[in-house]
């Protein structure tokens, strides 16, 4: 069974993606497009639980918001 988690998606100031998976304590990655930094985002989630780290996920994720002050 699939298990979905969420990403925070930043672009630092040398022009790389970094994605941070929210349910999973230190699995983060990094690449120049998005779509290979998704590719390399799953391998790194598939690293973390073949690591035997079974995360009991038991909040729930609303989201971020950007605010204008």
């Amino acid at each position: 069974m699939l298990q979905k988690f969420n990403l925070i998606i930043e672009k630092d100031e040398e022009g790389w993606y970094v994605s941070e998976v929210v349910e999973l304590p230190g699995c983060h990655t990094q690449a120049k497009s998005i779509d290979k930094l998704i590719e390399r985002t799953k391998e790194a989630v598939q690293a973390y639980l073949k690591n035997g780290e079974k995360p009991e996920i038991e909040e729930k994720f609303i989201g971020i918001q950007q605010i204008e002050v």
